[in-house]
Parts: structure tokens; C-alpha cells; sequence
């Protein structure tokens, strides 16, 4: 006989939100993609030559332990190779943290609006989010999350620089709130897009680590390092936590050509300093060109911009997509645009502009 009813999947799944990826520019028309915080720059030299050599061994399982990019990034950063522990991503390594720390009646703490993948991965294992709303500048409110810290509490992602709104939380208040936390409970500093910082007063967050147990680090070769396509990312914490990454890392999950791709782009770090540069300043221009137009832009230290339209976002949208620009909606409260080629810029400046004269 055959069930009518089908495999009994877990209820816990029913209420988590998809992930929605940025749009892509549409095909066959002269458009450019900013809604996926992607870097417009293509790899860095000597990357290519490398994922051409490494390609030629795909009928091979990849290194399960990233032996040399481990070893690279405990170099690079002076850190214990067993505190290095790398994955799918940042975000496929925020979804090992929470799965090693978080189920059934556990919960999690982070600011709102912050990444959107977030309220997945702490889902999936049967925790519960607990959704911070961020200070009306667009910033953390550290003080409200501190107070939010319950028993239940098991970790808390502190996104540094904030995905969507660009924002930073400086040294002293960092410090002051991880002060605040339990020992016992995890606080992950997700600096996806630490490259693009450049306020001295945040701090890095592997000087925060070295002496707190429960504070782990993630960071990500997506952003700055332009491999996107390539889903390497890697954390840097204690040993404990570390050991429990290996443990829930999927087998083999980061491939051979992403791991000699990530070591070749740490090596051509010159060139990834002078794109790096040239993006903060199209980003300075992009900010400073939107506020003579009128428009409140919070200070940003991503490769990112972010206006609040609430009601008006999707009106936005369609509006930057008319001109050119495919950017990234959050229906109800912003827009996110991502800092690209000078072209694309000129194109989503001279929308925003537009789009002022008629509200």
C-alpha cells in the first residue's frame, strides 16, 4: 500500500523563511548586478592559473582537513592551527556553531535587521531566534541584547560589519558588552566584511578572541577576495569550539579548488589591498553622492549602502532595475546596494536621484 500522506518531515521546518538570493541583472539587456554584495573585480592574479592546475585532479576527494589554508591562515593571523576551522561559507560555518551549541528550547541572539541567514540556520536544528531591532541609527543596540541574554541563551551573532546597513560596533562598547555575557555562552563576532572597514576604533576580532574562550570569529573569501562562486569560508576560535566545527562540518564540504583558490588570494594580498581601496572609494563616492541628493544614508564600512524606504522600497527597486541596477529589496524597510563598478554606480546614483523628484 502506499501512503497518502508522504515521510513525515520535522515540524520545526514549516515556519523557517527561504533564503532569497540577490536578483540577477537580466539577460540580454545592458544591466548590472548590486544586490548580492558580490565584488565586481574578477579573481586575483595567479588564482585563475591555480583553479586550472587544481582542476585537473577533480576526480579526487579534496584535503578533509584544508591542511594548507589552515596552515596559511594560522600563519597569517598568529593564531594555533587547531583554532582554525574553515567551511562552506561563513554562513555554512555560523550554521556548524549553531548546531553545536543550540536545539529544541535553546535560543539565539542577533540584532534585526541583520544577515538573513541568520533565522534559517538557527531554525533548522529547533532553536529559537531572538531578534534584537537595531538603534534608530541602524546600529546594535548592545545594551537591549545584553538585557535579552536569558538562561535559554546559548549564542549570539554579533555582525561586524552589519549585513544590511553597513554599520560597526567599536572597541569599547564591544568590550563592554561581551563583559555582560555569560562564559557560557557563545558570541560570534561575523566579519564578512572586516576588508572594508576603515574605522581604527573596531576592533579586529581575533585580537578579541585570544583571551576570551567564548568569543569565536567568522570571516569569509566571498567578499574582499572575490570567490564567491566558490563557498570557502573559515573561523577562528578556541579549541573546544573549533574541535566541535570539525565535528559538524559536512565531509569533504569545501572542495579542492576552493582551498588552493583561498591560498593563492592570500598570497596576492597587494592587489586585494589596491581593490579593496578602489571600492571604499567608489563607496565614499556612492554615500557622499547620496547625500547631496537629500537622500539619510547610515555611515557604512561594508562594500555596501543602505536606505530605509519602508512602504517605498519595492517602488525603489523597480525603479533602479528600469535604469540598469538589479538591487537588493527588503520589502517593508530598505534597500541594500552593493558598491560596484563606477558604471553601475553612475547608473544607481542617477536613479536615486530620479526617484526623489517624484515621492
Amino acid at each position: 500500500m502506499v501512503s497518502e500522506t508522504g515521510p513525515r518531515l520535522r515540524a520545526q521546518l514549516d515556519g523557517i523563511p527561504t533564503y532569497k538570493p540577490g536578483r540577477p541583472a537580466p539577460t540580454g539587456a545592458t544591466a548590472y548586478k548590486l544586490s548580492s554584495n558580490e565584488n565586481p573585480y574578477p579573481p586575483l592574479p595567479g588564482v585563475m592559473e591555480q583553479v586550472a592546475a587544481s582542476a585537473e585532479r577533480l576526480h579526487r576527494y579534496p584535503d578533509l582537513a584544508c591542511t594548507e589554508l589552515t596552515a596559511e591562515l594560522a600563519g597569517r593571523l598568529g593564531v594555533p592551527a587547531a583554532h582554525v576551522a574553515t567551511g562552506t561559507g561563513s554562513v555554512g560555518v555560523a550554521q556548524q556553531l549553531v548546531q553545536a551549541t543550540s536545539g529544541p528550547g535553546d535560543e539565539v541572539l542577533y540584532a534585526w535587521r541583520s544577515f538573513e541567514a541568520y533565522p534559517i540556520v538557527v531554525q533548522i536544528p529547533g532553536a529559537a531566534s531572538v531578534q534584537v531591532p537595531l538603534t534608530p541609527g541602524e546600529g546594535h543596540d548592545l545594551d537591549a541584547m545584553a538585557a535579552a541574554i536569558t538562561d535559554r541563551t546559548r549564542l549570539i551573532f554579533v555582525c561586524n560589519p552589519n549585513n544590511p546597513t553597513g554599520t560597526v560596533v567599536r572597541r569599547a562598547e564591544l568590550e563592554r558588552f561581551l563583559d555582560k555575557v555569560p562564559s557560557d555562552v557563545l558570541v560570534v563576532l561575523d566579519e564578512a566584511y572586516r576588508e572594508f572597514n576603515r574605522d581604527a576604533e573596531v576592533p579586529d576580532g581575533v585580537e578579541i578572541y585570544r583571551d576570551r574562550p567564548n568569543v569565536a570569529v567568522l570571516r569569509t573569501f566571498s567578499k574582499a577576495y572575490g570567490l564567491a562562486g566558490l563557498r570557502v569560508g573559515f573561523a577562528i576560535a578556541h579549541e573546544p569550539v573549533a574541535d566541535a566545527l570539525r565535528k559538524t562540518a559536512v565531509p569533504f564540504g569545501v572542495s579542492q579548488i576552493a582551498q588552493d583558490a583561498a591560498v593563492a588570494s592570500l598570497r596576492s594580498e597587494e592587489q586585494l589591498l589596491l581593490r579593496v581601496d578602489a571600492l571604499v572609494k567608489e563607496r565614499d563616492r556612492v554615500v557622499g553622492g547620496l547625500r547631496g541628493q537629500g537622500w539619510t544614508v547610515p555611515e557604512t564600512h561594508a562594500n555596501f549602502v543602505w536606505l530605509r524606504l519602508g512602504e517605498r522600497t519595492l517602488d525603489f527597486a523597480a525603479r533602479c532595475e528600469r535604469a540598469g541596477v538589479v538591487v537588493r529589496p527588503f520589502a517593508g524597510e530598505g534597500v541594500r546596494v552593493t558598491v560596484g563598478e563606477s558604471e553601475a554606480n553612475d547608473l544607481f546614483l542617477r536613479a536615486a536621484e530620479e526617484f526623489r523628484t517624484v515621492l
